[in-house]
């Protein structure tokens, strides 16, 4: 069969699409040709080379030419821009008639990769057709040009490629960010070194190009997120071979409800801390909303990973549930499911939640994150809220409190009745924000004893902290905080270590979760769905109250002096009203920077994701290795360096 005069159609129709691509390059004030790399390689970007011999090259990483010298017969998208009677228009018939004919193209191309991209040295034209025609890969001997430099997180996404490569011998799968290809081998139940076999990389390719033609209906080529992102983000959710049961549509319904978690991937801003309650104002507000928006009752869930006679924390949570339903009465409905773990049951426990109307589901620990994700997803009306920081979520809303001020304030207090220089702080978990509230304490003791000395060790890790910091002769210690207010009993808070080795309570500070429950729900019901969850849809939102808002406190006992009581009650009030700030003060961190001159406000993220130690503190914050073995599950969660933790089978994605 002749096909010249059908190339000649395409060749039209291929011409069409690249002046299109033209004009709108130009428009854009982009260049409107294909990429030179050796217009965009320097020197100085240039590493060593390696020969990868003949391989299959995924058509849509080719993106430019080796060399100018072809450069302007083609529009950026490789679609042609020259007439169909040139040279170049013939040959580029010639090569489409083959395409469609029996021969096909079957000549390798020849070309570099640099970064994970490709640039054509020979070849250009079947790249071309082929792009045309939709072709998913191409064969061709690729040279690798490793980069001279790996300072950028996209070079340090691209040597993780090159670790993984080995394993995989896959192109196709590129990640934008750095650890996920460790992710990827979790969440298809590999080890972290399997190394793949012809049949495992077919069946990920089967289910990856179905995946991908979605992601791309969808607008995946507007977002900042590779297919393998967006992939990655789904099996975070779904289990991989779940591709295989769906339809396109199908498909297409269960994407769109996490898209847009895929199109916040790298996003630098994309958690939004909101740092206090905002009680509706009946008399403004609420008023001028029709009646039928606003909610009269409220149905929430409490679902708890471990029972309350087992579990401080949940206790805690627990005695927020009760304080909820005293204070609203009957315009709360409350359901309860303790003791479900962090899987299947504690899914079944939320769908149970939602079957029987939950409008809200508080999830008590930061393992139930990933249970949370799976349900938001399936039921994206019902508002799930995990107790947790920093996670990157737009379906589930998270949220902690500021113990750091309180923190602050105990230290002071520490400082001030301290007989010697010396006190003693034995922290929990290397998490988010326990080193700002180790940070808030030693700064807190040096307001009443500019000589104070923290010393600091960790329960985590093995040994008997206590009776070391007894053998440093520190006489005042700091540990938990109390988990509610008006707690008595076992070692917390800020004590006194007394000659006959007994403890004295003197100061804590506090969780109050009923406060936050009862605000939370109050804002709901004062100012509609609306006035808490419309703003900020394209982001996670984290609530990260403090003592502003009552969700924090201190207690402190008779053991107290009147003067250093009255000095609690004025930085308290102090931070209440936003006069008192805890980091705004010359710091010097352990290693001689200086973190604050006095003059700057550290931001919530800051604050958050400190890594750091005051140089007052005597102590380390501990690698992951020397975790005890219960202690790293919640690390690998929350660990302020959750990013560097090797993942295990049983670890939860994030």
């Amino acid at each position: 069969m002749n096909y010249r005069v059908e190339a000649l159609d395409h060749y039209q129709q291929a011409l069409k699409a690249g002046r299109k691509a033209h004009r709108k390059s130009v428009q854009q004030g982009e260049y409107p040709f294909l990429q030179v790399l050796d217009e965009i390689l320097s020197d100085s970007m240039r590493g060593d080379e390696a020969d990868l011999g003949l391989i299959e090259i995924p058509i849509d990483r080719i993106v430019g030419t080796k060399n100018a010298g072809r450069k302007n017969a083609f529009a950026s998208n490789f679609m042609p821009l020259l007439s169909p009677d040139s040279e170049f228009g013939v040959k580029w018939r010639d090569l489409c008639e083959a395409h469609l004919g029996d021969e096909g193209i079957r000549d390798p191309i020849t070309c570099y990769e640099f970064m994970g991209h490709f640039y054509v040295q020979e070849g250009n034209k079947r790249v071309s057709v082929l792009k045309y025609f939709g072709a998913g890969s191409i064969p061709g001997y690729v040279i690798r040009i490793l980069p001279g430099d790996y300072s950028s997180e996209e070079a340090q996404a691209y040597r993780e490629f090159l670790q993984y490569y080995p394993l995989t011998k896959l192109y196709q799968i590129y990640f934008s960010r750095p650890g996920s290809f460790q992710k990827l081998q979790l969440a298809l139940g590999y080890e972290p070194e399997h190394v793949w076999n012809n049949a495992e990389r077919r069946s990920f390719l089967a289910g990856f190009f179905f995946f991908e033609q979605v992601f791309r209906k969808l607008g995946g080529e507007s977002v900042s997120a590779t297919a393998a992102d967006a992939l990655l983000e789904w099996l975070k959710v779904y289990p991989f071979d779940f591709l295989k049961t769906l339809s396109s549509a199908d498909l297409i319904h269960r994407l769109e409800a996490i898209w847009s978690d895929i199109k916040a991937i790298g996003r630098p801003d994309i958690i939004e801390m909101d740092m206090q309650s905002a009680p509706c104002d009946e008399s403004g507000f609420k008023k001028y909303l029709p009646f039928s928006t606003l909610p009269s009752s409220l149905n929430i869930a409490f679902v708890h990973e471990l029972a309350p006679e087992n579990s401080n924390w949940v206790r805690a949570h627990e005695a927020g549930r009760a304080h909820l339903e005293e204070v609203l009465g009957e315009q709360v409905t409350v359901q309860r499911f303790v003791g479900v773990g962090n899987g299947e049951e504690a899914e079944a426990a939320m769908e149970t939640a939602i079957k029987n109307g939950a409008d809200i589901i508080f999830t008590t620990t930061a393992p139930l994150i990933a249970a949370c994700r799976k349900t938001a997803a399936r039921y994206p009306e019902t508002k799930i809220f995990n107790c947790s920081v920093a996670m990157p979520y737009t379906d589930v809303r998270t949220y902690y409190s500021r113990i750091y001020e309180g923190k602050f304030i105990s230290g002071a207090i520490a400082g001030a009745i301290s007989k010697s220089d010396d006190i003693g702080y034995i922290a929990s978990y290397p998490i988010f924000g326990v080193p700002a509230g180790i940070n808030a304490f030693a700064l807190g003791a040096q307001l009443t004893n500019p000589d104070a000395k923290i010393h600091l060790k960790w329960s985590c890790v093995n040994g008997q902290p206590l009776a070391e910091l007894r053998e440093l002769g520190v006489d005042v210690v700091s540990t938990l905080d109390i988990p509610m207010p008006g707690w008595s009993g076992g070692q917390w808070g800020t004590f006194r270590m007394q000659p006959d080795g007994s403890t004295h309570l003197i100061a804590s500070p506090y969780w109050d979760w009923g406060a936050f429950y009862v605000q939370l729900a109050r804002n709901i019901l004062g100012s509609g769905w609306d006035g808490l969850f419309a703003k900020h849809t394209s982001r996670a939102v984290n609530y990260w109250w403090g003592m502003s808002s009552g969700v924090i406190g201190v207690e402190w006992t008779d053991a107290v002096p009147n003067g250093t009581k009255a000095l609690a009650e004025m930085l308290k009030s102090g931070i209440i009203n936003g006069s008192i700030d805890p980091f705004r003060r010359p710091i010097n961190s352990q290693d001689g920077t200086l973190r604050n001159d006095g003059n700057s406000v550290f931001s919530p993220e800051e604050i958050l994701n400190m890594d750091w130690l005051c140089d007052n503190v005597y102590g380390a914050i501990p690698e992951y290795d020397s975790l005890s073995e219960k202690s790293r599950a919640l690390v690998q969660l929350q660990g302020i360096y959750r990013d560097s933790v090797p993942l295990q089978k049983e670890s939860v994605l994030l």
